[in-house]
């Protein structure tokens, strides 16, 4: 268990802004930060951070919190965890308790395989840097790249032996089970012809090893090069699919480049483990690799959070021309802005890198990028001048990339820049990508028609479903305590003059703090929220504010389970959400709540008790039907409740 002391410490000191800001491209929004959803495929930002407050709210999805509730829903860190990545970030020293093995045993699979990578990787750079063979083979060729002993532990790269099982021996030695060795990767353990499990042996033996890490810098696998010349065995060999490793959901070099990727404002994308750690170490950090995988559309929104502008960096030969062209229609769906740079034949990034000084490396860049679709108008009209069947070819192939861009200003850029290089009419270009994106529209049409085919829907699914009144209201009410529970307030009380005259009445001004005047008026009610979580939230929120001279929400929120601090989040961020689209700035006036606060408590208690009396009508309504006894009595307290909703919509009346 970690100390309460360690827990107090991580949210003192813990920044919301920062922890959010490796993740997402925060941009200032007035007093906030605004970015796009790291949980949703969005192009409009809908994400804000709110560093007064220290909590975090995501219109797009509803998710919301406090900085430990990020990790846990972006990361999927347990709470323990959120913490223990916190603590590291800030150098906070974490007191707890160890885990008894019991505790160990309870750990979820998920987990067990990230503490297992990391093991791994501990163990490989252990090997790398002390053993005779991970000196003698490993370091040597690292050596050989140029990688200095900085890059080589900022990397924390590895090497394993070329023994059958020296890795998976120690793992197992060390309490590790087979079962999650083998899942991992790690380990291979295959059958015999009788189908018994043979011996386990290494997943990666004889290779230097670069650990793929996450966004947050936990472990998801490793990729391994083989060091010597056997043509038989792949030179690459990756980590397979597990519970923690997509390959199409990550980056190579993302967590040693995030930071400085929104920094620059722009990503240089890679091929190969090398490229990245070579660039690393010359100065120009924010560049990722793709470590030999196709661009799928994940790892481009996972570079889409950090910037909208992505550098593509190939081989100057023809091969690496083509290479420049695939998927980058996936790039430009997304709405980002597109650069190539190729090097001379013969080149590539890594080897470029080694025999360039960052300042001539960073010339090169600048001086070489182009736009991506000038570049591959270019390329391709070079290939085609002589060939006009070719050439025609070529535009479609063009018209067909520009047809992904939603910018529609972009795109009638391109269209003019294409029919320049192309020498052919703008008008042309433009009738041929109507009629494409026309094609597109139609497929697409026919695409949902195929997966969504016709039916015949009964009556009640079309019904729109009933608003859930009570919670709604129980909702707002916890609004109110958590955004004005220490406002004071003067109020208008109704106190009856003669209780045998309902009319008979005179409006009194008495002065409140918001949470008092709730309280009392639930009580004098006896009314008890019906939704769990709002029973248990407000009972909080009211032990809070009775006790505390000095509430400070904040402190609250780091007190409760993240279930709670998540609607408490929620209602702190409410009306941040008009900053995102600068209502004001555009002369539109948004009236805020804190304004007219005795109104809003006054009608929400009022409507609550509307809806209440309303419900115990209709049930004593049901009774006087089903019983065949006491119906005076049942027919007395209905009148009663119909007189006191008649006081109850007076009252509600004069405050709407």
């Amino acid at each position: 268990m970690i100390s309460r002391t360690t827990i107090d410490s991580v949210f003192e000191t813990a920044r919301v802004e920062e922890v959010i800001g490796d993740f997402v491209q925060l941009k200032r929004a007035g007093s906030n930060l605004k970015g796009l959803s790291p949980f949703t495929d969005e192009r409009t930002p809908s994400f804000m951070v709110s560093p007064s407050k220290q909590i975090w709210k995501d219109f797009s999805s509803g998710k919301g919190g406090n900085v430990v509730s990020f990790l846990m829903e972006h990361e999927h860190f347990t709470y323990p965890e959120a913490i223990r990545y916190l603590a590291k970030k800030y150098g906070i020293e974490i007191e707890e308790t160890e885990q008894s093995s019991e505790e160990k045993e309870q750990a979820n699979e998920r987990e067990s395989l990230y503490v297992l990578n990391e093991f791994a990787k501990n163990y490989f750079h252990t090997k790398l840097t002390t053993s005779e063979d991970g000196i003698a083979i490993g370091l040597s060729y690292f050596k050989e790249r140029g990688f200095t002993p900085e890059t080589i532990k900022t990397f924390e790269l590895g090497y394993a032996s070329n023994a059958w099982s020296d890795f998976t021996d120690h793992a197992l030695e060390k309490g590790y089970k087979l079962e999650y060795l083998e899942k991992t990767g790690l380990t291979i353990v295959r059958e015999n012809q009788a189908g018994q499990s043979s011996n386990p042996i290494d997943r990666f033996r004889g290779r230097v090893l670069f650990p793929i890490k996450s966004l947050s810098g936990r472990t998801l696998g490793f990729g391994g090069r083989i060091l010597t010349t056997d043509k038989k065995t792949a030179k690459y060999l990756n980590s397979p699919e597990s519970e923690i490793y997509h390959k199409s959901k990550i980056l190579y070099g993302i967590y040693e480049a995030k930071q400085e990727i929104s920094k620059a404002d722009n990503c240089f994308l890679v091929e190969g483990y090398t490229d990245v750690i070579q660039f690393h170490q010359r100065g120009i950090k924010n560049v990722v690799s793709s470590s030999g995988t196709a661009l799928t559309p994940e790892q481009i929104r996972l570079i889409n959070r950090l910037t909208k502008n992505i550098t593509l960096l190939f081989d100057g030969d023809a091969a690496g021309v083509r290479a420049a062209f695939r998927g980058v229609d996936l790039i430009l769906e997304q709405g980002m802005n597109v650069k190539i740079v190729t090097f001379p034949e013969g080149e590539d990034p890594d080897s470029f890198a080694r025999k360039h000084s960052l300042e001539e490396l960073s010339e090169f860049l600048a001086e070489n990028a182009r736009d991506f679709i000038a570049f591959k108008a270019n390329s391709l009209a070079e290939e085609s001048k002589n060939d006009p069947v070719r050439k025609a070819e070529t535009i479609h192939d063009i018209i067909q990339s520009i047809s992904k861009i939603p910018d529609l200003v972009k795109r009638e850029v391109y269209v003019r820049e294409c029919a320049r290089i192309m020498e052919v009419s703008e008008e042309v270009l433009f009738g041929t990508l109507a009629q494409l994106l026309q094609k597109e529209y139609r497929e697409s049409q026919k695409q949902k028609k195929q997966t969504q085919p016709f039916q015949v829907v009964p009556k009640e699914e079309h019904e729109v479903q009933e608003v859930d009144v009570q919670y709604e209201l129980e909702q707002k009410i916890l609004n109110l305590l958590i955004l004005y529970g220490t406002k004071v307030v003067n109020f208008e009380d109704w106190v009856l003059t003669d209780e045998q005259d309902q009319n008979s009445y005179e409006v009194q001004n008495t002065t409140y703090k918001v949470f008092e005047k709730i309280y009392l008026d639930l009580q004098e009610d006896e009314v008890a929220f019906s939704n769990p979580e709002f029973k248990e939230l407000y009972a909080e929120l009211v032990k809070h504010l009775a006790q505390s001279s000095d509430f400070e929400i904040m402190t609250f929120i780091n007190s409760i389970p993240p279930n709670l601090a998540q609607i408490v989040s929620a209602s702190l961020m409410d009306e941040e959400r008009y900053t995102l689209h600068n209502w004001e700035g555009k002369g539109i006036a948004v009236i805020h709540k804190e304004d007219v606060v005795s109104q809003l408590v006054t009608q929400t208690i009022l409507s609550l008790r509307w809806h209440l009396i309303n419900k115990q009508i209709d049930e004593l309504s049901k009774d006087i039907n089903d019983s065949d006894e006491d119906k005076d009595e049942i027919l007395e307290e209905i009148m009663n409740y119909w007189r006191l909703r008649q006081m109850v919509a007076k009252k509600l009346h004069r405050v709407i």
